[in-house]
């Protein structure tokens, strides 16, 4: 089963965006790496979904996108554009993970993210 383990939050400013969601719902916003701000919602006593704010580019430039983790990337790549889904960044190889965009068949914004 793909679990829901991070969001993204595409703004062309994520520094307001980031004081925001700090000041109305006490989320922790890191300093940025690569203009990623990581974005903690939780204690260890009490987890939330973690996630990220950054400047979104030009085919997303604002909006939230669920990040699904899965076993194979490119398996489900190819299951979600079988039943409608379209690539927005095919996989990406990072140090620790693989990562790809798509929008589903209804035009929300996903991501798929598998651990090496």
């Amino acid at each position: 089963m793909g679990r829901v383990v991070l969001f993204d939050i595409s703004s062309q400013d994520p520094e307001r965006a980031g004081a925001f969601y700090s000041s109305v719902f006490g989320w922790k916003i890191s300093e940025p790496n690569w203009g990623y701000y990581p974005v903690t919602t939780g204690e260890d006593n009490k987890p939330g979904i973690n996630g990220g704010i950054s400047k979104g580019p030009n085919d997303f430039p604002h909006g939230i996108r669920i990040q699904i983790e899965v076993e194979n990337i490119e398996e489900a790549i190819h299951k979600s554009v079988e039943l409608g889904a379209q690539i927005v960044r095919d996989k990406m190889e990072f140090d620790h993970f693989y990562l790809a965009y798509l929008v589903d068949p209804v035009g929300n914004g996903i991501g798929l993210i598998q651990n090496k």
